[in-house]
């Protein structure tokens, strides 16, 4: 156990301790914690110093909580490498966290100048829309919307995006996604990306946004994501 120190202030002694605890006692991803009174017992500390504590923790991604359920060992940021073309779902395969998709919206619209250049279409020609976010353990960390090709996968509205990849839908249309290219940049998050992605309206997000290609060069998907920065961490291999 962490000594308490004269000039330490009572939460950072509380985060200390909790810190403490988790490499003690091995804690891995999705580890629960004991309940508040218990540790409020154990390291003599009142219920609001822990709960400052905590909430500091859940900020830094190293906590997270569940309402009615308890407080939980965070997994590491959500990597994503700048240079494939995988889906969310498969970068997420494999590093311990849980993936849920829920459907925002979905419907067709008539390419206009920015979307007919993106998709290297004719403008007016059918496009179509889906909006999604997803969720990593219950917490939604990033909005997708893509404009897809109508012509390359027509009858595509009729699948069901919440539990099948949009990857291998395109991919049953004989669509084998190969390549692309995005651009990063960090926005402000607007009052109804807020909501959906439930942080606060102004808070810094990655804006992302870019075209995938099949392997015969055709453009499929021209995409625009909005990405919380404290949910996702990204990488890359330098090449010299």
């Amino acid at each position: 156990m962490v000594e308490q120190k004269k000039k330490v202030k009572p939460r950072d002694y509380a985060i200390e301790q909790i810190r403490w605890y988790i490499k003690e006692n091995k804690l891995g991803p999705h580890a629960k914690l004991p309940g508040e009174r218990d540790m409020c017992d154990m390291w003599n500390i009142n219920r609001s110093t822990l709960r400052a504590a905590i909430k500091r923790l859940v900020e830094e991604n190293i906590l997270y909580s569940e309402i009615g359920s308890g407080t939980y060992v965070a997994p590491p940021k959500f990597r994503m490498n700048l240079q494939d073309a995988k889906s969310t779902t498969e970068s997420m395969r494999g590093t311990g966290n849980f993936l849920w998709t829920e459907v925002v919206d979905s419907y067709f619209v008539e390419a206009d100048e920015c979307i007919s250049d993106k998709l290297c279409i004719k403008k007016g020609e059918k496009v179509f829309c889906l909006i999604r976010i997803r969720r990593k353990n219950n917490t939604p960390f990033r909005i997708e919307k893509s404009y897809l090709n109508y012509s390359l996968c027509e009858g595509i509205e009729n699948h069901n995006f919440t539990d099948e990849s949009l990857f291998k839908i395109l991919k049953s249309y004989g669509l084998i996604l190969d390549s692309g290219n995005e651009d990063i940049g960090i926005v402000y998050a607007g009052k109804e990306e807020a909501e959906m992605l439930q942080i606060a309206e102004g808070d810094h997000i990655f804006g992302i946004h870019g075209i995938i290609s099949d392997i015969n060069g055709r453009v499929v998907e021209y995409f625009d994501i909005l990405t919380r920065a404290d949910q996702v961490q990204f990488s890359s291999i330098l090449r010299i």
